[in-house]
Formats: C-alpha cells, structure tokens, sequence
C-alpha cells in the first residue's frame, strides 16, 4: 500500500492511472476506521482496479462548539486497517497542505441542508462540499462510496455530483451496526457504559417507526410522534431531531406515497448519534439514490 502525503503527489498518481485507463474507486473518510468503513473500502475492491482511501478531519465541516480536537484520530492503526483491505493508496494530507490560505470562493449548499443534521449545524456541510470537490479533483474517481448511515451527506454529495457535473458514480453502503443495532461510528467511544447501554434505542425506535409505515400508516407526523415518545422513554440524553422526509430530495412530505428517510439525532455527554432508516411507501428498506 502506497502511503500519500502531499496534493501534489495524489493528482499526478492519479492522473497517470487514468492515463492507463484504469477505474479509481474512493472512499473518503475522517479516519478512526472501523466495521463501517470496512464495508466501504471492501465494496470500493470489488469494482475497481484502484482503491484510493482518504483520511483528512476536515476542520470547516466542525461548527465553533464541536468536537475537532476531540476527534479520535489513531493514524497507525488506520493504516494497517486500511491495508488489511487491501487499499492501494492512503491519502493523508495535512490541514496547511489542502487550505494554505484562506479562501477566496466559498461553496455554499443551499438545498438538503435545512433538516436533520443540517438544522443544527449551520455550515456543516459548506464544509463537506467544499472538502469533497477538493478531493474529487485530487483523485479522478470512477466511483465514490459513502455508508448510508450519513444519509443526508449522501443526498449533499449527489447534489453536488450531479450539479458540478462530476464524472463520477455515487455508491451508496448500507450502515453497518453492532449486535445490538447501534450504527458503527467513530464517536461510540465516547459514550459512557450507561449511554452505551442506551444508545441502541436510537435504532429500536427508528424500526418503531418503519414497522408502524409496514402495517400501514401513511402519517408522518403519528410515526414521528412514536418515534420520539420511544427515544424520550429509553434514552436519557438530548432529542436532536427525530424527522420523516422524501429521499433523496430532504424535502417534506405529508403522506408517504413515495422512498422516505426517517432519522433521528440524540446529543449525550460528549457524542451526538445519528441514525436513519430509508425505506420504501410500503415500510421496505431501500438505499436508491
């Protein structure tokens, strides 16, 4: 596995694969890798002859009060992780290297981002955009895979492919989860063994939710309301959201005749968890973009 550190390097690297005519498939993370990631980087093998893995925590998708500096970070263990899966090329620029000075245009998402998580923190997924147009334009990619468990970052950037016209497919992963169902994330180890304990409610109550859609109901204001009665009743922590929306447009609905997120946040001590289910009008689970 070849280890990157510089902008430079990555784009002549990948332009010269691109002038073998090879595919490049990308998975662009934050590092501290796990079973999610796992599941990204092994689809990204099936279907390319290049696997470019990033790992850069993007300082301008944080607001002013969350977690950067707290961010896990472990770079060695990333690395043997990543090559255990056989990535060919780990990306690991710095912060100076990929914004040496401050910018002079701004990406600005204006659609996708005033529900869920993008309610709560204003410039999010600026940040998100601005880091992934970057990074698109380092690697080349044929293809580029997210885990579904960041669903709206996955209708922001294929907003973005779409819109910015970049030649390149979006593959969508399904989450990725504990035996109790709590989805894989980097932040579950800041969870205290209590919240831990209760964390795996987040999931109950979303399948509360897709179950009541299966038997039938089409409101999404009843399934909401059962949802956060659920959460409220099992878990200790601060209600972010709990929101049922078309997929992926973000956009409200008032029956579900059509695919649907619905998502939930929990704020605990010192983690903000996320979760969603996508699924069908009929309650079936599905991840079509």
């Amino acid at each position: 596995m070849k280890v990157i550190r510089t902008i430079q390097e990555m784009q002549q690297y990948a332009q010269a694969i691109k002038q073998e005519r090879k595919s490049i498939g990308f998975v662009p993370t934050m590092g501290y890798l796990h079973e999610g990631h796992e599941s990204l980087m092994m689809e990204a093998r099936k279907n390319n002859d290049i696997v470019i893995m990033s790992i850069f925590v993007n300082p301008l998708q944080f607001g002013p009060n969350e977690d950067y500096d707290r961010y896990p970070r472990d770079e060695a263990r990333d690395q043997k992780i990543a090559e255990q899966n056989q990535v060919d090329v780990l990306f690991i620029p710095s912060v100076d290297d990929m914004y040496p000075q401050e910018q002079t245009i701004q990406m600005k998402v204006i659609r996708r981002v005033n529900v869920m998580c993008g309610k709560s923190r204003e410039g999010h997924f600026d940040g998100v955009a601005t880091v992934l147009t970057k990074l698109f334009h380092l690697t080349y990619p044929n293809r580029v895979y997210f885990g579904m468990k960041d669903a709206q970052q996955v209708a922001v950037t294929a907003a973005l492919i779409t819109d910015l016209n970049f030649p390149i497919e979006l593959i969508p992963v399904p989450t990725v989860r504990e035996q109790d169902g709590l989805a894989k994330s980097s932040r579950n180890v800041h969870l205290s063994k209590s919240e831990r304990s209760e964390a795996k409610y987040l999931y109950q109550a979303l399948l509360k939710g897709q179950k009541l859609v299966v038997d039938g109901e089409k409101n999404p204001a009843n399934i909401v309301k059962e949802v956060k009665n659920m959460i409220d009743h099992h878990i200790n922590g601060k209600l972010d959201y709990v929101e049922l929306l078309q997929f992926p447009s973000l956009e409200p609905l008032s029956t579900i005749d059509q695919q649907v997120i619905l998502a939930a946040a929990v704020y605990f001590n010192n983690a903000r968890l996320i979760d969603n289910l996508v699924f069908n009008k009929d309650g079936m689970l599905t991840s079509r973009i």
